[in-house]
């Protein structure tokens, strides 16, 4: 029996540099992955320590290992995770058009998806959108939408713990080093 829970197991191992170079997970994202827009997000925080693109890889990885196992559609989920936070600014700065990020970043990631990828499917679309539930009224349509939402809640929460615990941070290096993860610091 493992030490780790299924779900910490899983995001530990959205860290991991081989989950990124071949198997199922990759080939669901690959083409998006590789794009500039997407490699561009590691340049800005996401929850302190964390950066952008490494939530969303987690957020996504999260999300088709959930679909997965409930038997759904995991290749949209992992697609529309990978995409539920496209937007290409720091909202902590002091910028008037940032606020409030919360309600508005969905449709900013959403713009900026349509952009990307151009035409998108109801669920893609549903995931990206209805992502910030229930900070934002209106539920997910979909299971995926639902699973990808609180996906991102976990990913959040864990992150924030990583940055403000040192006592988590110190536990969680440790676990990523005994599944064999280099430090993550500039990893992505």
């Amino acid at each position: 029996m493992s030490k780790f829970s299924k779900l910490h197991r899983a995001y530990l191992l959205s860290f991991k540099d081989e989950l990124l170079q071949g198997g199922e997970f990759y080939e669901c994202i690959a083409d998006l992955l590789h794009t500039e827009e997407i490699q561009s997000l590691a340049a800005f925080e996401q929850h302190l320590d964390i950066n952008r693109l490494q939530h969303i890889i987690s957020v996504s990885y999260i999300s088709y290992r959930l679909c997965k196992h409930f038997n759904l559609n995991y290749k949209t989920a992992a697609r529309g995770a990978l995409l539920h936070d496209l937007f290409y600014y720091d909202w902590r700065e002091n910028d008037w058009s940032h606020r409030p990020h919360g309600y508005l970043h969905p449709g900013f990631a959403l713009k900026n998806a349509y952009e990307l990828c151009g035409e998108l499917d109801k669920l893609t679309a549903n995931i990206i959108i209805r992502h910030m539930w229930p900070l934002t009224p209106t539920p997910p349509r979909y299971k995926e939408s639902f699973l990808v939402s609180m996906a991102d809640k976990y990913c959040a929460g864990k992150e924030l713990l990583i940055s403000l615990s040192k006592k988590y941070r110190v536990n969680f290096y440790g676990d990523l080093s005994a599944l064999g993860v280099e430090n993550i610091k500039n990893s992505r």
